[in-house]
């Protein structure tokens, strides 16, 4: 009997190519959506035929109603190995085992400075001002002797931490459960949240959204920033 397999949300359309599926049985079949439905009925009606899924991190939810619509579904994988998306109890009590895959954090912390850097050079409105034909529009700022914000020093924010120091940065922290000793060991400075925000240039945000997290951060916040670097 062939067993069903859907890659899911695989925008680029690279799961297949990123990743070596040879190991698979010959009797499983696999197919790719490349899109993403908003609608849970949508959701539940293309899915029904699989019993695996393999879920892109977190774009595609998976609460209790739509376990109960998939009866045929024995297995969830998701990449990485935290998802806030899939209502894990609910996958326990329809009997579908959920793992995750092993991968790096490389990746994103050379996106966080892709966009540090987007920003204090200005790159996307110099790249639009290039093709219209201008040059050089705008002055940019340079990093080294900047304070860099961390609102959490866990695994991401230490590789950031680490990247601000080679651009004799200076960086602070802060986490609700961080310690002095924690911080200096990263190569920071722990801080109240409220000096992080008003001595910090830039500040990036490394924390897990869950019920604790969210609304932590807030206008006033966002407002006691400096307004020029």
């Amino acid at each position: 009997m062939t067993a069903k397999l859907a890659i899911l949300d695989d925008y680029q359309r690279v799961a297949l190519e990123l990743a070596d599926w040879s190991g698979l049985p010959g009797d499983v079949e696999i197919t790719v959506f490349d899109d993403n439905l908003a609608d849970l009925g949508a959701v539940a009606e293309r899915l029904a035929p699989f019993e695996i899924l393999a879920a892109m991190r977190e774009r595609t939810p998976f609460p209790r109603v739509l376990f109960e619509k998939l009866p045929n579904l024995k297995l969830l994988v998701t990449t990485g190995m935290r998802n806030g998306a899939i209502d894990m109890a609910a996958a326990a009590e329809h009997g579908v085992i959920v793992c995750g895959t092993l991968g790096s954090t490389e990746s994103t912390v050379e996106m966080i400075w892709t966009l540090i850097q987007a920003v204090v050079r200005r790159l996307p409105q110099e790249d639009r001002a290039t093709r219209e034909g201008k040059w050089q529009t705008s002055v940019g700022w340079t990093l080294a002797g900047r304070t860099l914000g961390l609102v959490g020093l866990g695994r991401l924010g230490v590789r950031t931490a680490a990247i601000a120091n080679f651009f004799n940065k200076r960086v602070i922290a802060w986490s609700e459960n961080l310690t002095l000793e924690r911080a200096a060991e990263c190569g920071a400075e722990l801080v109240s949240k409220s000096d992080l925000f008003k001595q910090s240039d830039i500040v990036s945000i490394h924390l897990i959204l869950s019920k604790r997290s969210r609304g932590l951060i807030g206008a006033d916040d966002l407002a006691s920033m400096k307004s020029e670097p």
